[in-house]
């Protein structure tokens, strides 16, 4: 079939790498997000999506929305018969999911209809959820609640963070996002609308979000700061300044005052609303990540100071 691949992020290359690969297939363009700044200097890049794209030398398109007229154009010219999407970050106007033959087809990490929208895979670290997934559904106008061609499921380890889970999944929903469309073009795979029962949905996880409060139970804050690891990364504040945290370690034995940090030899530990949680990578402004007890030395933590 004739593919035209919409994506952004790197967690969107391997299926567009299997679909490269594939022998059934022809991607014949893609479409991504805009160029935009990254980084401390701001520096203008390409989308990881359409980096690889370059590297094939495929057609790039980077509307500022999927409903631009141009874009409209361009995309009926290329005369698509599915588009498969994987993360693409923009919502696609009914006129949009009109053109292809087949539709879109979006792959979705999580177990549908747990966890709509933009942030599934931290939602469920953040929930403690045991199981998480992928599924593979039918875009259509209500945000993520098209029929369903295909799942695939995932156990999460107790010490995931989202950058974990989410390294496996994009892997495993590949497999599952190009069996998905070969089953289409076969015409032997029907979608199955969604239960009605179980909907959840995941907001978009902001800055403000990731702020650690150590005067929430300590297994909180785990799930917590290994929802937001790497991005938009968990914090808290030590003597009025943002301190960048790794994930935390509850530690069922030792009970501190919420938010006062006690330095031992090989580990720093911090008080909870329940039992104290040991930290991980430490990274004060302008400065290196780095061990906790490295920074701890460096700070020379007194007696009672807290972390807030």
């Amino acid at each position: 079939m004739r593919l035209v691949f919409a994506g952004t992020p790197e967690v969107a290359l391997p299926s567009l790498r299997a679909f490269l690969d594939s022998s059934r297939h022809d991607v014949v363009a893609v479409v991504t997000r805009p160029d935009a700044p990254v980084g401390r200097g701001r520096r203008i890049e390409r989308s990881p999506v359409a980096a690889l794209a370059d590297e094939h030398g495929i057609e790039v398109l980077s509307p500022a929305k999927a409903g631009d007229p141009d874009f409209l154009d361009r995309l009926r010219a290329l005369e698509p018969d599915l588009c498969p999407v994987v993360a693409y970050g923009a919502l696609l106007p009914q006129r949009t999911l009109d053109i292809p033959r087949f539709g879109w087809v979006n792959l979705h990490f999580s177990v549908l209809p747990a966890w709509r929208g933009a942030a599934p895979v931290q939602a469920s670290v953040r929930a403690g959820d045991d199981i998480t997934g992928a599924t593979t559904f039918r875009i259509v106008k209500e945000l993520d609640a098209g029929p369903v061609f295909g799942v695939v499921t995932e156990k999460i380890q107790p010490r995931d963070t989202s950058g974990d889970l989410l390294g496996r999944l994009s892997v495993s929903g590949a497999e599952l996002l190009l069996s998905t469309v070969d089953g289409i073009e076969a015409g032997t795979l029907r979608a199955v609308d969604q239960p009605t029962d179980g909907v959840t949905y995941a907001a978009k996880i902001t800055v403000d979000d990731a702020r650690l409060d150590f005067g929430t139970p300590a297994v909180a804050l785990d799930r917590l700061a290994r929802a937001v690891t790497p991005e938009p990364g968990p914090w808290a504040e030590f003597r009025g300044e943002r301190l960048k945290l790794g994930p935390v370690t509850p530690v069922e034995d030792v009970t501190l005052p919420a938010g006062e940090i006690v330095v031992e030899r090989k580990r720093v530990l911090v008080g909870t609303a329940t039992t104290a949680v040991a930290l991980g990578e430490v990274q004060a402004q302008g400065k290196k990540r780095m061990a906790a007890t490295d920074w701890a030395r460096g700070v020379r933590i007194e007696a009672g100071e807290r972390i807030a």
